[in-house]
């Protein structure tokens, strides 16, 4: 055997329909410390593995997204390919992710995205017809297949975290999120901080059209000593609750923080709170954005 073998990382292959939640699925196994590469040519996977592992300092997992934008003879190769993928002695699994035909065309009406074979003037339900066609082998060999269609962003992202990622890499994960307080409170947050009371972006001009994620409205929030404060103390109060959590066999925990739009304060605190875990060196930390996804 090969010395090499013992060091080459699980392998998440995801596929599915255009529309289904692949992007969704490869940014939260990115957050959760994945090596991720999106739309890599099917007869490339066996050299991708071995040259992205052949460092042994190299990423402990990948996950790969190889859909219908793939040319057909690689989509019909892909079963050789993951075959000589196993060969090399990594383990990987084929996540195919399906969605109805009528909530496709609500999400693609809804968003004004380009269906990837709209492009010769076929109309979207003759288009995803076409890519169904298409995939087919790839969804019959997949070792999970996920019906989306009655899932939101946060369900899918929760999804990966628990039944996805949680074998791969066990321990307490950390999902933190955005919302606005006019669109309710989140029903499975753990533990939800009000930032209302915190000063508002919103009504400068020049911050209005940006969200809390843009660098020009961190350095004006971190620029105010209450949202220092604020986030200091909030910080302080979970990080001397979570190791209650841990002892508690508990898989995940979850920290909502909300504000008037969901656009600017909370946004940032949460993106700051996942920066502060981070740093401690928890690679398990997904964030989300509700009113921005």
């Amino acid at each position: 055997m090969n010395p090499l073998d013992e060091l080459r990382p699980p392998l998440l292959v995801i596929s599915g329909l255009s529309g289904s939640g692949k992007s969704v699925v490869l940014r939260t196994l990115e957050d959760l410390d994945y090596y991720c590469v999106d739309n890599l040519p099917a007869d490339l996977l066996p050299e991708f593995v071995a040259g992205i592992t052949a460092d042994s300092g190299g990423p402990r997992r990948l996950a790969v997204g190889i859909d219908v934008r793939n040319r057909p003879e690689g989509l019909t190769r892909l079963p050789h390919s993951l075959a000589e993928v196993g060969g090399m002695g990594c383990q990987h699994q084929l996540i195919f992710l399906d969605t109805l035909d009528d909530v496709l065309m609500r999400r693609y009406s809804e968003t004004r995205r380009r269906h990837p074979l709209s492009g010769d003037g076929l109309p979207l339900a003759d288009a995803i017809a076409l890519e169904r066609l298409r995939l087919r082998p790839l969804a019959a060999i997949a070792d999970r297949v996920l019906d989306t269609s009655a899932m939101n962003v946060h369900q899918l992202r929760r999804w990966v975290v628990t039944e996805l990622a949680a074998d791969a890499q066990p321990g307490l994960t950390l999902l933190v999120q955005s919302f606005a307080y006019r669109h309710g409170v989140p029903g499975d947050a753990d533990f939800v901080f009000d930032v209302r009371c915190l000063p508002n972006p919103h009504w400068d001009p020049r911050l209005r059209p940006l969200s809390g994620r843009d660098a020009p409205v961190r350095e004006w929030l971190m620029q105010q000593p209450t949202v220092v404060e604020y986030l200091d103390h909030v910080a302080g109060f979970v990080d001397a609750w979570l190791p209650r959590f841990e002892s508690d066999s508990r898989s995940y925990v979850t920290v909502a923080f909300g504000c008037t739009g969901g656009r600017h304060r909370s946004v940032h605190c949460t993106e700051w709170l996942a920066s502060h875990w981070r740093e401690q060196g928890r690679s398990r930390v997904v964030t989300f954005h509700r009113e921005l996804e």
